[in-house]
């Protein structure tokens, strides 16, 4: 079945809160500022210029990202991505990071931003697939659980 990539829609906000706790849960614990963010996305990412995708299969959400305003002019920070777990291995994020990606182009933004662990070995191949760099993680990274910091440039 194809899968589908919508804007945000904030019937959805549910799904985005509830993915996004599951794959914390799953992989980390959910920290004070991912359950404000998730609980608020409308406060935290759109209101504020940010962007929310869902991946949509059928009639189901199974899978989403955002993309972040940062303090720098015309960069994004690309987070807040997960896939139901009974989905995952199917491309479906590559599929999100690849539409993240054509979104920024298309936008004419500089450049995407994200935080990571290096114990996510496969997000760490694929952002490094799609052309991410490692930049020098700072001593007051926004999470706790992150390890490395990238950064995909899109324009000088």
């Amino acid at each position: 079945m194809e899968i589908e990539i919508i804007d945000y829609d904030h019937k959805y906000a549910k799904n985005f809160y509830d993915l996004n706790i599951e794959w914390l849960k799953t992989f980390f614990y959910v920290e004070p500022l991912d359950e404000e963010v998730l609980s608020k996305p409308n406060q935290y990412i759109t209101d504020k210029g940010g962007f929310i995708f869902f991946a949509i299969k059928g009639q189901k959400v199974v899978g989403t990202v955002a993309l972040m305003p940062t303090s720098e002019e015309g960069v994004l920070e690309l987070t807040k991505m997960a896939v139901l777990p009974e989905e995952r291995g199917q491309k479906i994020g590559q599929q999100l990071l690849q539409h993240c990606i054509e979104f920024a182009k298309s936008r004419k933004l500089k450049a995407l931003l994200l935080y990571s662990a290096t114990k996510l070995e496969n997000a760490i191949y694929l952002y490094r697939k799609y052309g991410f760099k490692e930049l020098e993680l700072e001593p007051n990274s926004p999470y706790q659980r992150s390890d490395i910091k990238m950064k995909l440039q899109l324009k000088p």
